[in-house]
Order: C-alpha cells, then sequence, then structure tokens
C-alpha cells in the first residue's frame, strides 16, 4: 500500500494526508450543515450538497494531483503574464461582476452556468510573481529601484484592484506578499515605510468614504466593526452569538457527528462558519484538530523551503503557504469572535466550486515543489540558495 501511494504520489507525504483529511472533514460538515439549504431550496434532498460537494471535492483532488506532477519550475516565466492578465481580469469584475453586497466579486462564464471569483485567480498570480522577483533580484534585493519597488507595485496594484470589493482579501493577500518580502531579505526600511504610507492612505480613504457614502462596501465594513464591538446582543451580533453557542455546546467531544442544533440557526454554516459547525460536533479535540492540520501545512511548507536548492520554488511554497493558512486563522477567529466578519473561507474544508480548485491548485503546487526540491537547474536569473549555517 505505502509503494503505492509512493508511486503516484509524490512529493510531501504529510501534506497529501493532511490534503485528504481535509477532504473527508469536508464532506462530513457539509452534509451535516446543508439539512436548512436542502429543504429551502432542493425539497428535502439532503444529499444534494453533499453530492454536489463530493463531485467537487473529487474534481479538486484531480486538481490537487495533475499539478502536482508538473515541474514547478513553469510557474516562474508564466508568473508576469498570469500578472499581467489579473489586472485587467479584476477591472472587468469591478464594472460587470455579478455583484453581492453592494461587491462586484464574480464573474460569470457564458454557457456554464458558474461563476468564478476573480480575485483567486489574482491571489496565485500575485503570489507566483513575488516569489519569481525575489529569487531573481537576491543579488541587488536591498535596492529602491531594483528590486523593491518591482515588486511592491504589483502588489499595490492587485490589492487596490481587490479592495473596493472584498477588503479581507486585499488585506490577507497584502499581509503575504509582506510576509514573503520580509522572509526574502528585502530592505526594512523600504518595506516598513511603504506600510506606513499604505496604511495612511487607507485610513485617508475610508475617512473620505464614509464623509461623501461614495463607496458602499466602507458602510458594511463598519457596520461590521460596530458589531463586532458592539455587547448590544442585537440583530447585528446574531451571527457570532450563534457561532458561539455553537462552539460552547460542543464542549470537548461534541455531539456527534450529524447532531447539531446551531446548524438551524447559524446562516451560512456550510462556509463562512463551517468551523463553528466542526467544533459543535466534534468538540475542542476536533477543532483542534482541524486547527493543527493548517499549522502543520505551515511547517512542512518552511522543511521545503529548508531541503530546497532554488529560491524560486522556495519562495513560492512558503507562499502559498502563507496564503492558506492565514485564510484559515481568519476564518476560525471569526467563527469564535476574535475578530469581525469577514467572509472568507476555510480552504478546502467550506463549500465552494472554483474557490475550492484553486485552492487545489496552491497545494498542487506546493507538493509539485516538495517533488522536485532536490533538482539543483537555475532558469531566469534566479539564485541558488545559499547555506549560511
Amino acid at each position: 500500500m505505502e509503494a503505492l501511494f509512493g508511486r503516484y504520489f509524490k512529493g510531501d507525504k504529510i501534506i497529501w494526508l493532511i490534503v485528504i483529511f481535509l477532504s473527508i472533514i469536508s464532506l462530513l460538515a457539509i452534509y451535516s450543515s446543508t439539512g436548512s439549504l436542502a429543504y429551502k431550496y432542493q425539497g428535502g434532498n439532503t444529499a444534494y450538497y453533499f453530492l454536489k460537494q463530493f463531485v467537487f471535492i473529487a474534481v479538486g483532488l484531480s486538481v490537487v494531483f495533475l499539478v502536482h506532477m508538473v515541474n514547478s519550475k513553469v510557474y516562474a516565466p508564466v508568473s508576469k503574464f498570469l500578472l499581467l492578465f489579473s489586472i485587467p481580469l479584476l477591472l472587468f469584475t469591478l464594472v460587470f461582476g455579478a455583484s453581492l453586497n453592494s461587491a462586484a466579486r464574480w464573474l460569470a462564464i457564458p454557457g456554464l452556468g458558474v461563476t468564478i471569483q476573480t480575485s483567486d485567480i489574482a491571489k496565485m498570480a500575485l503570489v507566483m510573481y513575488v516569489a519569481n522577483i525575489l529569487s531573481q533580484r537576491q543579488k541587488e534585493i536591498k535596492d529602491l529601484k531594483k528590486a523593491f519597488i518591482p515588486i511592491v507595485a504589483p502588489v499595490a496594484i492587485i490589492c487596490l484592484l481587490i479592495l473596493p470589493a472584498n477588503f479581507s482579501t486585499a488585506l490577507l493577500l497584502g499581509l503575504t506578499c509582506w510576509l514573503l518580502m520580509l522572509i526574502g531579505r528585502i530592505s526594512l526600511k523600504h518595506l516598513f515605510g511603504f506600510t506606513g504610507l499604505a496604511i495612511v492612505l487607507l485610513i485617508a480613504f475610508i475617512i473620505i468614504a464614509l464623509q461623501f457614502k461614495t463607496v458602499n462596501r466602507v458602510q458594511t465594513w463598519k457596520h461590521r466593526i460596530e458589531n463586532f464591538m458592539s455587547d448590544d446582543g442585537g440583530e447585528g451580533n446574531f451571527q457570532a452569538d450563534q457561532s458561539k453557542i455553537a462552539i460552547a455546546t460542543g464542549g470537548i467531544i461534541g455531539k456527534g457527528p450529524g447532531n447539531s442544533t446551531q446548524r438551524n440557526f447559524l446562516p451560512h454554516p456550510y462556509s463562512d462558519f463551517i468551523f463553528a459547525i466542526i467544533v459543535e460536533e466534534y468538540g475542542l479535540i476536533g477543532g483542534t484538530i482541524v486547527l493543527l492540520m493548517y499549522l502543520i501545512i505551515l511547517f512542512r511548507a518552511g522543511v521545503i523551503v529548508k531541503k530546497a536548492n532554488r529560491t524560486f520554488p522556495a519562495f513560492l511554497a512558503i507562499g502559498l503557504a502563507l496564503l492558506l493558512v492565514l485564510q484559515a486563522m481568519v476564518n476560525m477567529c471569526v467563527a469564535v469572535n476574535l475578530i469581525p466578519v469577514t467572509g472568507q473561507t476555510l480552504p478546502l474544508v467550506s463549500m465552494g466550486g472554483t474557490s475550492l480548485f484553486f485552492t487545489s491548485a496552491a497545494f498542487g503546487i506546493i507538493l509539485s515543489i516538495s517533488r522536485t526540491q532536490g533538482k539543483t537547474e537555475l532558469f531566469d536569473g534566479e539564485e541558488e540558495v545559499k547555506d549560511n549555517s
């Protein structure tokens, strides 16, 4: 069995096991949390959403497998093209995208009846691009014009295009790139200087938008923060209250699979608040295990980086791992009411279609890097990793 697994599923075996584990958790949690949805839209057919998620998971795992067989070096030359493709795509989405709560995030694909969240494409493209430029400019990494500006300018453009429709995604992506630049030895003077400027400009934008009410999403951000800070127990805190009830009643070992009661009251128990359902049914033990799975992903990415002989795959692996794990942390923090509601899903667990495929592709790339990490050929001006120990 082990030989068969090693023959077809190459790369980091622990990450493979985590991907499979999270996929199983997803199926169990989705089946349990979509009962109300099934009665509302599918005439009580509770198997509908389970089978739908099963198909998504099957396709997602296929994406992981196919992508992990691709040599990671192909992503360096295509990163610039993906980035250039992402910018007009985000602009098109802002103008013509399908809207929800005053936010244009999705593009409908004609004839297929599906929508894609274009920020998912932009996130992967930007992380690839930053990893590529960091790997190429290590000799002049402290230089403002040769290293910092070529990296930070695209980061600013992409995040600004995502910001009007999805503040939390823009913030997560910006933080991921910031950490990646820090790991890549970008000048701290340049990095912190730009960060301070970005914070000042963001605050100014929010103040102006609130004053003149020119951006509807800013009002949404304001209301979410006000609801988070408020203790009045009003309607605005309903989601957080129901999530806390689910977690509190789960106890140490949980109520058991399919025995959640808060799924009938909690909005979006299958996506934004799926972690609360997991804790309710599988207890603090189950929730802790899920949390540890994501932390282990980050740790294993660090192991991959340590073993890597080339800078681009090293930066790409840790960048994608940071993107996935930070998103997971935000989702779980929302569920336990540590931060305001953001709308971020739990990677590979929450119900979804195209977002699940992009998450699967990210895992596939990380596994591809772990599969080829021993190869030493360089490309596109990439620097070899130096062992300074």
